[in-house]
């Protein structure tokens, strides 16, 4: 940007993260009160490191919008898909707790967020919204065919438990490699198989429990909205 740049460059101690690093330097009295005509913006890495989170969020919400977008025409439902979407909350949750306990227990500290955390993020969003997908999608089929929605949704868990698990378990097993990558140019990738797999094992569990009764309060909240809505707005 036509401006004199000076570059310092420093060498991270072992088990420390970059970010950490950063964040030391930023608190600095002299960082947080820069002479008139001095700044700290950030050029190459750090440059790119900024831009990406920034498109890495708004690819998610895109993916949100659009994964809802698709379940309400297949089910022309609105509140059904709204359980799907609240489903994907649980993928975060097994993600970073695995990511803390494996770190202390491995490094003494949790491990920072870094590109592989957020790739693995990404990966878990599809699978776990795949599961609940699956789980309603049968319900759904099952109530149109006639059967009440507590036997729909017992029979949904009872015949999608099977393909879940096993993708659950066959994800899983393919990220043990990644995430016993303990060092050597593997170890950048260890947070991404550590993720995926807490965060699989976890959202497995509680979509079992947790999709089947969310879904049983939408659909009678929606046989109450929907004739209320319709008579308002249609």
């Amino acid at each position: 940007n036509q401006n004199r740049r000076v570059f310092v460059g420093v060498d991270v101690a072992p088990g420390v993260a970059r970010g950490t690093v950063l964040n030391a330097i930023n608190a600095l009295p002299i960082m947080t009160n820069l002479p008139t005509g001095v700044s700290n913006e950030p050029v190459g890495a750090d440059e790119w490191q900024a831009n990406l989170i920034d498109n890495f969020v708004t690819a998610v919400i895109t993916g949100l919008l659009l994964v809802f977008s698709v379940l309400v025409l297949l089910y022309r439902r609105v509140v059904s898909p709204l359980v799907n979407m609240s489903s994907l909350a649980l993928a975060p949750l097994g993600g970073f707790l695995a990511l803390y306990i494996t770190g202390v227990v491995v490094t003494g500290q949790p491990y920072p967020l870094s590109l592989p955390v957020f790739i693995g993020m990404l990966m878990l969003l599809g699978i776990v919204a795949k599961n609940s997908i699956l789980l309603i999608d049968f319900a759904i089929e099952e109530m149109e065919a006639g059967a009440n929605k507590l036997a729909a949704i017992m029979e949904a868990g009872h015949k999608r438990a099977q393909p879940i698990v096993m993708t659950t378990v066959a994800m899983t097993a393919g990220m043990v490699p990644t995430a016993l990558s303990l060092s050597g140019d593997g170890a950048w990738r260890q947070p991404m198989g550590i993720v995926v797999i807490g965060g699989l094992v976890l959202s497995t569990f509680l979509t079992l429990l947790i999709v089947p009764a969310g879904f049983s309060l939408a659909d009678g909240l929606e046989k109450k909205l929907g004739p209320w809505l319709r008579d308002r707005l249609l």
